[in-house]
């Protein structure tokens, strides 16, 4: 495909996906089902020169994850490149590996903020769901090192099926952790979410009442806590712009150092990510034909093509899209007006006649959790 290029504005976050590795075993988890290993991930240093790069383009944010990015033991050697940089840096973590030494350690090292991710309000599920024992013991643990630090917390919880119930205890407990956020995430179904889709996926009725309990708590906290809303997309009629548009807003970087438009685009085939270990973030975000594949509207297919949506929803998700139907350049089937928007109902009814049985996401391997 030729490559057309467009005026690209500087993103406005960076996400470092600093490792696959990770104790839990989530099954919604957005990596590629096929995992890095530590041999081949980046170095602190060239971290250093990316996040550098990172602030000459024009970004002011880097938000540190994984997998579970404090399985780096150099962790605070990335921090300090980060903040020599001038980024403001927010950790994404599932708070099990660290303890207070640690943590010490990273706020030194010139962290401003954690996102503390959380599988469920009760222990017993949660621990399932993540495939850890005792791992939300540990989590509430390191909330307390976060909350006694002074830095500000959010806390995310994703929901699906199987915990939704207990959205409400989730916002609670939100409040009893001392969080200023809480991300409410709808499982997006790409990775290993997209193999789990079935044991994941919401009722309609379920997502009416989440929306309902957001609705309601946004109006009973405000002042006290915000709380953002992700919601899934089958049963949307419109699709969301996701990512802000693909190479508009954000740039990812994988562990090996492959600049992607979102974090899930790995998964995608026909492509040829950047490779930061030989090229500058600007020449990757500029130039390279995977960012200039889908950015503006003259890509677009019918329905999208003159659309007075085109340019709010940006065409909706490549990877779904490519998910769906196997082709990235389709309209997202979350569309109404997609030829391949009936995909979203045969979803739902498989999910409905489904388990809650689901497969962990594993190293290399294949996992089945049994429904409890």
């Amino acid at each position: 495909m030729a490559m057309v290029e467009t005026a690209a504005a500087a993103p406005l976050g960076l996400l470092a996906e600093l490792t696959h590795r990770c104790p839990l075993r989530c099954p919604y988890c957005s990596n590629p089902l096929e995992l890095s290993r530590a041999s081949s991930e980046l170095e602190a240093a060239t971290w250093g020169r990316i996040f550098h790069e990172a602030a000459e383009l024009g970004v002011l944010q880097v938000h540190l994850s994984g997998g579970e990015p404090t399985a780096r033991r150099d962790l605070p050697d990335i921090l300090r490149h980060a903040f020599t940089a001038g980024l403001y840096t927010n950790l994404i973590t599932s708070g099990v590996l660290t303890d207070a030494a640690r943590f010490e350690a990273l706020v030194a090292a010139g962290l401003d903020h954690v996102q503390l991710s959380v599988q469920d309000a009760e222990p017993g599920s949660a621990d399932r769901i993540g495939g850890l024992a005792g791992g939300h013991a540990k989590k509430l643990a390191f909330a307390e090192m976060v909350r006694a630090s002074g830095l500000p917390l959010t806390l995310n919880a994703v929901v699906h099926r199987q915990n939704l119930e207990r959205l409400p205890d989730l916002i609670e407990l939100a409040l009893t952790l001392g969080a200023g956020r809480l991300e409410v995430a709808h499982v997006q179904y790409y990775g290993w979410g997209f193999r789990n889709r079935a044991a994941l996926l919401p009722t309609r009725a379920q997502l009416e009442a989440a929306t309902a309990t957001v609705q309601e708590a946004r109006a009973r906290l405000k002042g006290r806590l915000v709380i953002d809303y992700v919601v899934p997309d089958y049963y949307a009629q419109r699709p969301k712009p996701c990512m802000g548009g693909w190479g508009r807003q954000f740039i990812a970087v994988s562990p090996t150092g492959r600049a992607l438009p979102c974090h899930a685009a790995e998964g995608l085939s026909g492509f040829d990510f950047p490779d930061l270990r030989v090229t500058s973030l600007r020449d990757a975000w500029e130039h390279s034909e995977a960012f200039n594949r889908f950015r503006g509207t003259a890509w677009m297919p019918e329905p999208c093509r003159g659309c007075d949506r085109a340019e709010q929803d940006w065409g909706g998700c490549r990877c779904q899209a490519f998910a769906l139907t196997g082709d990235a350049a389709a309209t997202d089937p979350a569309c109404a007006l997609s030829p391949n928007h009936g995909l979203l109902d045969l979803a739902v009814r498989e999910a409905s006649a489904a388990t809650d049985a689901f497969s962990y996401r594993e190293m290399g391997r294949l996992t089945t959790a049994v429904a409890k």
